[in-house]
Formats: structure tokens, sequence, C-alpha cells
């Protein structure tokens, strides 16, 4: 935990609230037949939370965690959803065997007392 030892108690909370949430949202992907390729990818350009695969597609995930879904969908910004194309871009650039893939941008809503919400094509890369 080397990365918030200086950090403020709330920043330390948050970031533990969405290790947490990624680690739920990966076991509810695995539930529904997905196969987690990578957590919390990181690049010069963005972050991607999880990528899955699913037979011939790729979904880079997207993972929110906050008091209501409704709060978590609104979460994922438009300035967010393009650090999420750049990092996917680069992804697949490092893992070129599945260039041939469906691809797709999802997101993964969590909050407390309710079941993860899991939204197909959230956004795309044409935005």
């Amino acid at each position: 935990m080397a990365k918030t030892d200086n950090a403020s108690p709330e920043r330390v909370a948050a970031f533990r609230t969405g290790l947490s949430a990624e680690i739920r949202a990966a076991a509810f992907l695995m539930a529904k037949g997905y196969r987690i390729l990578a957590k919390r990818f990181r690049t010069p350009y963005g972050e991607i939370d999880l990528v899955a695969r699913r037979r011939n597609l790729i979904a880079f995930i997207e993972v929110k965690a906050r008091a209501s879904l409704d709060d978590a969908a609104y979460a994922v910004t438009p300035r967010q959803q393009q650090r999420i194309i750049n990092a996917a871009q680069v992804w697949l650039m490092t893992h070129p065997e599945h260039a041939e893939f469906d691809l797709r941008f999802d997101a993964v809503l969590i909050a407390p007392r309710s079941l993860p919400r899991h939204l197909l094509a959230a956004f795309d890369a044409s935005t």
C-alpha cells in the first residue's frame, strides 16, 4: 500500500472502495461467463478497470461505485470515456492476438445493497 501512505484518509477510502467494487464486478462478470484478461490496465493515456473476454468479444469495462446505481451511471463522464478508449487502443496494440475480436465498452455499476448492473455498450469509440 505504498502508493497511499501519504494520501488523505478520504483518498485511501476511495481507493479501497474502488478495489472492492472491481473485485465484485469481476466476480459478477465471471458468473456471466466472462474471463477476466486484465485488471487496472494502466497506460499514459488512461486506465481500464477490467478487460474481459466472452467468446469472440473483448469488453473494456469501467467500474463505478456510488451510493446508488443511478449515481454510478452518471459518473462515467465523456472525458473518462475518451481516456478508456485511448487506453483500449494501447491494450489492443500490446495484445495483437485479440485484434480481430468484436470490441465493446461496458460499465458495471456497483452500489450498496444492490446487485451489480452491467451496462452493455455503455458508450462507443465514435463519441
